[in-house]
């Protein structure tokens, strides 16, 4: 919400010094969000006057219409001649009253004004446009063209209100009254203890048989209407120029008297309204949910089919308008510019359910000023007061008459109360506040309070969000000052911290980011299209999805079951954006339904769960084990003066699970396999030992290049995905820190020659076993094929470190323990000696 400062000021009384800057940090004291302060005007320096354009010359022999004009600025330039400028724009003509910038002067953006040779022509000055002025967008498309009454030569500086401070507020959810210029004038006037000149406190008729008729047939979706009519309007009545920029500074377009009237009505109560072309509505206005696929086409030209729990105006033709979000294009209101501009309107204020029209808005995409209104909240009393208020601009500004019919319909309710000890927001915040604070606080905020030690507040109609204590209790605290709070830090039982799992999370997380690996937080939502392009099948268990009923993105709608297309999303945006060599890693939940799950019961609010409630709630969720993947691509390893780099490969998204598996004591057995979305000559299958079985727990290698051109990915990236879950199941518990023994390590290596069908993992396990307990590591670092060994065999290299804790193994002790891995070796995989 945008808050001109000078707008704010009419409704309370700022001391004179205070800065847009000085406000910002009182309202941000008292819980508003205040983003920015924009300095409007700032570095304008005039002469910036009225001028009526006396003569124009049409220049010919440019690419581009040029004119020459003769402009009167009267004796703002110092001789009351004519000024001589040059202009390229076309929508005014002679005699048209117009802002002109004179040599001397500074625009926003520094852009010094002087005379200057262009065209053939000297031209002394600007004839200015809204954008040059830093106005924004006024609907002219052009220059600025001023009414008739300003004489030539004022200052358009004060006339236009160019210098003024806006400030730019991010209002929550709960908030609705703070997007207006009213409620953040209450907030205003808390924060400095003034008075506050409330713009709802208007002299209201009170309804009678007499106004337009309204039906309402859905009193659940509309609690209160409210209609009144105009009548002769001057069609050719155009927006005064302080009701124009007051709409431009709050971030809003001019458009025409009435519409900009309804806006400038909504900006300053909060209430949204609407204004309908009197001649063009047939009967009674009627309000009701709407028929399943009815058609309607609102005001933004897009024809729209209505679902049945659409709340829609009507009229005895069917839909004029959806409800509280936007109005129908066969009541529109005709502008000036029109043939037959609209001389008659209806004015419509009125209140719908918040929740209804916070999911109309979201089922037809349309989110509108006054959709963001409902749904956050609107003072239901501010109907008739918004109503009145237009009603008498129209017949200022536009010369109308106001009709002596009002209707009202308004379904009976009641305020609502709260009860809530006096001593509770102390309790809340841990600081004595005492009664006559609490008390002084809620009636700050527009609360009656009644009662000593218990009190019983009844909220004010424009804070629907205070339904609880504890939103009393907040309100108190948020004005006595958050920074008032004490620091007190929580003591933690002793004994207590991180469970092994927790702390095996935070290890991995550690131990990827040693790596070099960056951490990505991804949203958990996919789409059956995303799976598809990895070329995930349809029978495989990650296709089977949880729906959202309520997505953020139509285009996401399912929580993810890999942790992938998020990692992959960011390496796809990474590498756009200039970072080529990318290593990222995620660890979260993945949601694996199985669609046996039990319908989950919806839980009481007026009681605690019981345990079997609460148990038969966690039987519908799906299985959510916890995941970590990596993403690789570009340069593993830099060049430079010291060598050469080499790009990231398989074998390192492979080296990442490792990494994992070691922070929960877990060697991984890896075997070559064929999986989604990963390259089926390079993808190895991770396999753990779990509860005595060998278990998969993941997978790793180089994408397919036909999963990186759907995705469009650099070519070559690589991943990893790993279920941490079975990860910490395959575990011992507790890491235990390795004996170091101070005896010298004896190293043997072995070169194996197998069939190229046998996987390497094998080889290596018959080697652990087979070498027995001197051996302390074994390591893989040669891979060879060739004719020497030949047609479908392939060498594997060995390095074997044997070491014993309490002596200095012999040259036999080391070798014996080397033959007894090989022999083992070759009976199990069929190796042999290379060079035996």
């Amino acid at each position: 919400m945008r808050i001109p400062l000078s707008w704010l000021r009419e409704y309370v009384d700022l001391p004179a010094t205070e800065t847009g800057r000085d406000l910002q940090e009182k309202l941000v004291a008292t819980g508003l969000e205040v983003e920015t302060v924009e300095q409007l005007g700032a570095g304008l320096k005039g002469p910036l006057v009225v001028g009526q354009v006396l003569t124009i010359e049409e220049l010919e022999g440019f690419k581009k219409p040029i004119r020459f004009c003769t402009v009167d600025v009267g004796r703002a330039n110092g001789t009351g001649e004519p000024q001589e400028i040059v202009c390229g724009a076309r929508n005014f003509a002679v005699g048209d009253k117009v802002v002109v910038v004179l040599p001397g002067a500074v625009l926003p953006g520094d852009f010094a004004i002087a005379a200057r040779k262009t065209y053939g022509k000297t031209s002394h000055g600007m004839i200015c446009s809204g954008d040059e002025l830093g106005m924004g967008d006024d609907g002219s498309g052009g220059i600025i063209v001023l009414p008739p009454e300003h004489e030539v030569g004022t200052d358009a500086i004060e006339l236009l209100q160019l210098v003024d401070e806006v400030l730019d507020i991010a209002v929550t959810a709960n908030r609705g009254d703070c997007l207006s210029l009213r409620g953040v004038a209450r907030e205003a006037a808390i924060a400095y203890g003034l008075p506050l000149r409330d713009p709802a406190l208007l002299d209201v008729p009170a309804p009678n048989a007499n106004g337009y008729p309204v039906r309402i047939s859905e009193p659940a979706g509309c609690d209160r209407f409210t209609a009144r009519t105009v009548t002769g309007l001057n069609p050719e009545a155009r927006s005064p120029i302080w009701l124009r920029r007051r709409l431009q500074k709050a971030g809003m377009r001019p458009i025409s008297l009435a519409v900009d009237i309804t806006n400038y009505v909504m900006l300053e109560l909060g209430q949204p309204l609407h204004a309908y072309d009197r001649s063009l509505v047939q009967g009674a206005i009627g309000v009701r949910r709407a028929e399943q696929g009815e058609k309607f086409t609102t005001l933004d030209g897009a024809k729209r089919v209505l679902d049945a729990e659409d709340l829609v105006i009507t009229d005895d033709r069917g839909p004029i308008g959806l409800a509280g979000v936007m109005g129908g294009a066969n009541t529109e209101i005709a502008d000036h510019d029109a043939d037959a501009g609209t001389t008659d309107v209806v004015i419509e204020a009125a209140h719908f359910d918040p929740v209804s029209i916070a999911r109309t808005a979201r089922r037809h995409k349309l989110s509108s000023e006054a959709s963001k209104r409902f749904e956050r909240g609107v003072d239901p009393q501010a109907a008739s007061a918004a109503a009145q208020r237009t009603v008498d601009l129209l017949v200022l500004l536009a010369g109308g008459t106001a009709d002596p019919g009002v209707t009202e319909v308004i379904a009976p309710s009641a305020p609502h109360t709260i009860t809530l000890p006096a001593d509770h927001p102390d309790k809340v915040a841990g600081v004595t506040y005492g009664r006559e604070t609490v008390v002084r606080r809620l009636q700050q905020v527009g609360c009656d309070v009644y009662g000593q030690d218990n009190l019983t507040v009844t909220v004010p109609s424009w804070r629907p969000d205070l339904v609880e204590p504890n939103d009393l209790a907040e309100e108190v605290i948020r004005l006595e000052g958050y920074e008032n709070l004490p620091s007190t830090l929580p003591r933690p039982p002793a004994g207590r911290g991180l469970t092994e799992r927790q702390r095996l999370h935070r290890r991995v997380g550690r131990a990827l980011a040693g790596a070099g690996y960056v951490e990505a937080l991804n949203y958990p939502f996919i789409s059956d299209e995303t799976l598809g392009k990895l070329g995930i099948e349809q029978d495989d268990p990650r296709r089977t999805t949880v729906k959202l009923v309520n997505p953020l993105s139509d285009e996401e709608p399912a929580l993810r079951t890999t942790m992938l297309p998020g990692l992959l999303e960011a390496l796809r945006r990474n590498d756009g954006r200039g970072s080529h060599d990318l290593a990222l890693f995620e660890t979260g939940l993945v949601f694996r339904p199985t669609g046996d799950e039990p319908q989950a019961v919806r839980l009481p609010v007026d009681r605690r769960p019981t345990d079997e409630e609460i148990a038969g709630l966690d039987a519908a969720l799906p299985r959510q084990p916890r995941h970590a993947a990596v993403v690789l691509t570009g340069a593993r390893e830099q060049a430079g003066w010291w060598g050469n780099g080499r790009p990231a490969d398989w074998a390192d998204a492979v080296e990442a699970a490792r990494t994992i598996a070691r922070e929960a004591g877990v060697e991984l057995i890896v075997r070559g396999d064929q999986h989604a979305p990963w390259h089926p000559g390079r993808c190895a299958a991770l396999f753990a030992v779990v509860d005595g079985a060998e278990t998969l727990v993941g997978h790793a290698g180089e994408l397919h290049p036909r999963v990186i051109k759907a995705l469009h990915l650099p070519e070559r990236s690589c991943a990893m995905e790993i279920d941490l879950d079975l990860v910490e199941r395959a575990g011992t518990g507790a890491l235990q820190a390795p004996r170091i023994s101070t005896f010298p390590v004896a190293t043997q290596d072995v070169a194996l020659v197998v069939d190229a069908s046998v996987p390497a993992a094998d080889v290596e396990k018959a080697l652990r076993e087979g070498a027995g307990e001197l051996l302390e590591s074994l390591r893989l670092f040669d891979v060879f094929t060739g004719e020497q060994l030949g047609e479908g065999r392939k060498s594997l290299a060995y390095a074997l470190r044997f070491r014993a804790t309490d002596r200095t193994l012999t040259v036999d002790e080391a070798s014996a323990a080397r033959d007894a891995a090989v022999a083992l070796a070759a009976e199990r995989t069929g190796a042999v000696l290379r060079g035996a």
